[in-house]
């Protein structure tokens, strides 16, 4: 356990030490450089700092767990998330980053959604401020979880809740400190490290367990390999994938790239990692039903199965690395999730509404501060209820309104030339409406809300712009101008 723990301190050491260092180095940048990087992000940084952002600790510990409890059906979500997110790199990246830059040079989603429309109203900002302070807390809530969960597991004299607050601390200072170019480096690293822990330790496992049953596994969990027996299942999990066009804190990174030449490479390593992410988050699973060393440790918490494998089977100090990955998937995605909500209220609420546009870059700065404060104590709150969701659970209810919310606006904003600022706002409203709606009185009927808010959401926000007034002249010409081909940096 002493081994554990130092390579813990080690790792959050040098996490606080990225966020000390760009603290120092941009202290005279302004609004545009705490939350964007100043778009001076390199391929390899937005890359692996977008996987971190969105792999939370459910890919080390709730898919894991899902799969190791009831089998191949629920791959589907891992299958329809790589899906998802190929296509977020591959059609909306290119478009989103050039849409932002010809839109006034927008840093955050609601600002770019007002500029796309050349709008004077405050009132789409205002909208998915509310949503992003909301889903944001619920998301932050269930990274913090994890990390209370893994502290009192291997520090069992430590209170899970006391725990929670120690790594919320953390998190806040490195992202309170450096903005987004910490939150991006810090990603970085953490990606690497979960990327490594996840190949090393069911590869390692599969050869040094002492007794290994694939053929047993159908005994202790009926129709474990039937991955096509439950149709709802099968939907629900390809409809994950619809939460990568709405994902605020992921798609944000698409817009802080340097060029559009370094965002195709960055497509390919990003695409590469997550794909890779999701294969070895399924593989724990099965390995971990398959090894009876790991699958008898697990007695209530399915969730543990990553890291009752890892403490098993390796010594020590490695295994204080390997559970460090966990820690880095809760971290890097709470990071993100609090300077996403932060922008959002500092720049698309604070500044226009409260301070009329008369808030100077330090004020903004300070602004956005407070609100990751905020934010991240009443997240330690929901996670410490012991009536909140599990990891999986709260992740899921954030990913669905965040996808029924902003996903479809999104995308028509970028493809559609006659889409409208009535039709966004309808959209917006509708998709929130609908999947908290739906997860509140039919979330019994197996199917996950994203799907009937997403598709009720893009209908909505089509209906709405085609029954009202067209575009203006010049927003059909920013349009345009942004589809350019000659727009390539």
């Amino acid at each position: 356990m002493n081994a554990e723990v130092l390579m813990f301190i080690v790792y959050l050491v040098f996490m606080l030490g990225i966020g000390v260092w760009f603290f120092f180095k941009n202290k005279n940048g302004g609004e545009k450089t705490y939350f964007l990087g100043g778009r001076q992000m390199g391929p390899w940084v937005s890359a692996l700092s977008a996987g971190a952002s969105d792999m939370s600790a459910w890919v080390l510990m709730g898919l894991p767990g899902a799969i190791f409890a009831f089998g191949l059906g629920e791959v589907w979500i891992a299958i329809g998330l790589g899906i998802g997110y190929t296509l977020s790199w591959l059609y909306q990246a290119p478009r989103l980053r050039r849409f932002s830059i010809v839109a006034n040079d927008s840093i955050t989603i609601p600002q770019y959604l007002t500029n796309r429309f050349l709008s004077k109203s405050r009132a789409l900002q205002l909208i998915c401020a509310i949503v992003f302070l909301v889903a944001y807390t619920i998301y932050a809530a269930s990274s913090i979880k994890a990390c209370g969960t893994l502290f009192s597991t291997v520090i069992p004299a430590l209170n899970e809740t006391t725990a929670m607050y120690i790594a919320a601390l953390i998190i806040i200072a490195y992202t309170f400190l450096g903005g987004f170019s910490a939150v991006c480096w810090t990603d970085f690293f953490q990606g690497l490290l979960i990327l490594g822990a996840m190949l090393i330790a069911p590869i390692f496992v599969l050869f040094m367990g002492e007794t290994i049953s694939f053929t047993n596994i159908s005994n202790d969990v009926p129709g474990f390999w039937d991955a096509f027996s439950n149709w709802k299942s099968i939907v629900s999990g390809l409809a994950w994938g619809l939460g990568y066009f709405g994902m605020p804190h992921i798609i944000i990174r698409f817009m802080s790239l340097r060029s559009q030449k370094e965002l195709r490479k960055s497509a390919k390593i990003g695409i590469s990692w997550t794909v890779i992410i999701l294969l070895f988050a399924a593989i724990i699973g099965i390995v971990g039903r398959a090894v009876p060393d790991v699958s008898s440790s697990i007695t209530t918490n399915n969730e543990l199965i990553f890291i009752n494998m890892v403490r098993r089977y390796f010594p020590a100090i490695l295994s204080g690395v390997l559970l460090s990955a966990v820690l880095a998937a809760s971290m890097s995605t709470a990071d993100s999730q609090l300077l996403a909500a932060s922008s959002a209220f500092a720049s698309d609420v604070y500044k226009p509404i409260f301070r009329k546009d008369k808030a100077s870059d330090r004020e903004m700065l300070w602004a956005g501060r407070i609100v990751v404060l905020i934010i991240s104590v009443i997240a330690v709150l929901i996670a410490a209820n012991p009536n909140a969701a599990s990891i999986m659970g709260l992740v899921s209810n954030a990913w669905g309104v965040f996808g029924a919310a902003f996903g479809p606006t999104i995308l028509l904003s970028l493809f559609w030339k006659r889409f409208n600022f009535a039709g966004a706002i309808a959209g917006i409203i509708t998709g929130a409406l609908v999947d908290i709606l739906w997860l509140s009185f039919l979330s019994g009927t197996g199917i996950y809300e994203i799907l009937p808010g997403f598709i009720v959401s893009l209908i909505v926000a089509i209906v709405v712009t085609l029954v009202t007034d067209k575009p203006s002249d010049e927003v059909e010409q920013l349009f345009d101008k942004a589809t350019s081909p000659e727009i390539e940096n």
